[in-house]
């Protein structure tokens, strides 16, 4: 079961359930690289692989580094979404249920 199905926002924490900091320093860079082809329009669209997907981009938050994933990813790519909240659980990151708000 998908305990995120209505998120429109969901956050992957690098800091474990037990609070430690998640290794590699550069994992949410490279998540996100990783599902970059994954976008309006397509991995088909001229320029698409030079930059991160705005359904999973990777942020700083606190110090802490994250990936934002967007409810778009889910509605127009399941096993991507799948793929990464997975990925979340997998490595016991920390994930919750958010809204970036943008810059005042």
């Amino acid at each position: 079961m998908d305990d995120f199905a209505n998120s429109k926002e969901l956050f992957i924490q690098g800091i474990t359930s037990e609070g430690q900091v998640f290794r590699p320093s550069d994992w949410a860079e490279r998540l996100a690289g990783v599902m970059s082809r994954f976008r309006p329009g397509g991995s088909a669209l001229p320029g698409a692989h030079l930059g991160y997907s705005p359904w999973c981009v990777p942020t700083t938050l606190g110090g802490i580094k994250c990936v934002v994933v967007r409810s778009e990813l889910r509605e127009q790519e399941p096993m991507a979404w799948d793929f990464v909240v997975n990925f979340g659980r997998d490595n016991d990151l920390q994930m919750v249920e958010a809204c970036l708000l943008p810059d005042a």
